[in-house]
């Protein structure tokens, strides 16, 4: 005799049959969490470079545009290609 070996279908896919995908939610996050850091960081770059009674704006050389903004910026450029590369432990 011979055994069907069929199984019932159900409407929920077994594990076995799902793709596994190179990007999780949590690779997504740390995207998110880095992609708002390079806007922070360029918005912190912002401002007027001139003044209209005098011409010029020393602001532009400010520790916060100079400094701060490029750093911040730089450091989620670096976490956005470690959010890409992270892989989770199962």
């Amino acid at each position: 005799m011979i055994q069907k070996t069929e199984k019932k279908k159900n409407s929920q896919l077994d594990p076995e049959s799902f793709v596994e995908f190179p990007l999780v939610k949590i690779n997504f996050i740390l995207m998110a969490i880095a992609g708002a850091a390079i806007i922070i960081g360029f918005l912190l770059m912002l401002g007027g470079s001139t003044n209209a009674v005098d011409g010029f704006n020393p602001d532009i050389f400010s520790t916060r545009r100079i400094v701060v903004g490029p750093a911040l910026s730089f450091l989620g450029f670096l976490f956005m290609a470690f959010a890409i590369i992270y892989r989770p432990k199962k």
